[in-house]
């Protein structure tokens, strides 16, 4: 099994390091170290994504990672995620601002308001919500929508966050629903879903 030590580097350059493996070795298993959260759910989530099942083992705050095709005969220890499996439909929404339409400020945050509130009737096809530029500040402690974005969390949709423009607004310490992810993850995700609706 191969051993990679990303400890040290920024996202997505850990995910970077699991692509480019996983495409010179799609049939070998890997173990990948990583020293911050981010990383380790950024990593696990793109070798979901793949088709890959992980299992993650924490020592001395480092995250160790290891991740095996989906064919092979083996079983993973620990907090072990299977594989992404396809559904008929995967529905991501794609939030760049948090306020809908333009003309007024007031009412666009009312109608991005109601708009997220709606959401939960897409029922299980809606697969992963993307916030991103403005669209990351209805993730933020303060946010109009922020026990309906939970709401959905909960119900198994994936909320992915911006990392670098939550740390653009200021808001990395203010994050309190789903998961600070980069742009390799959004890209991949807006190449699995089914659909991609953008707000």
């Amino acid at each position: 099994m191969k051993k990679i030590d990303c400890r040290g580097m920024t996202c997505p350059q850990p995910v970077m390091v699991a692509k480019d493996f996983i495409e010179e070795h799609p049939n070998e298993m890997v173990e990948i170290l990583v020293d911050n959260k981010a990383s380790k759910e950024n990593v696990c989530r793109f070798l979901k994504s793949q088709g890959w099942i992980t299992s993650v083992k924490e020592m001395d705050d480092i995250f160790i990672i290891t991740g095996a095709p989906d064919t092979c005969d083996i079983e993973l220890d620990d907090e072990e995620t299977r594989a992404e499996t396809s559904s008929t439909q995967k529905i991501l929404v794609f939030v760049p601002t948090d306020s809908l339409g333009k003309g007024s400020e007031e009412l666009g945050r009312a109608l991005m308001k109601n708009f997220i509130m709606t959401l939960k009737e897409m029922g299980e096809q809606l697969w992963r919500i993307v916030l991103v530029n403005g669209g990351v500040k209805l993730a933020s402690k303060d946010s109009p929508v922020l026990d309906q974005l939970k709401a959905l969390e909960r119900s198994g949709v994936d909320i992915l966050v911006c990392g670098t423009c939550l740390e653009y607004f200021k808001l990395l310490e203010e994050k309190a629903v789903g998961e600070t992810t980069n742009m390799l993850d959004i890209v991949t995700s807006m190449q699995l879903a089914s659909k991609v609706i953008r707000v």
